[in-house]
């Protein structure tokens, strides 16, 4: 996540900045919108990993090696 994030923040500060002096009334764009989004994606990696592990430790062993 944190790689993902070194490559994505410049490219979309560029492109929104780009975007932005499009408009008659601007907005300074900081670092908010940018940590918002990094920490969402971070939650919801985190809980997608963390219904996956708990829904394989609670699989019965059992049924998995009945369809092998």
């Amino acid at each position: 996540m944190l790689l993902a994030n070194v490559f994505t923040w410049p490219a979309a500060y560029f492109l929104t900045e780009k975007w932005l002096q499009e408009f008659a009334y601007r907005i300074r764009l900081g670092i908010g919108p940018f940590l918002l989004a990094s920490g969402f994606a971070l939650l919801v990696a985190l809980a997608t990993v963390s219904f996956q592990s708990v829904k394989a430790a609670m699989a019965n062993p059992v049924d998995a090696i009945r369809y092998e």
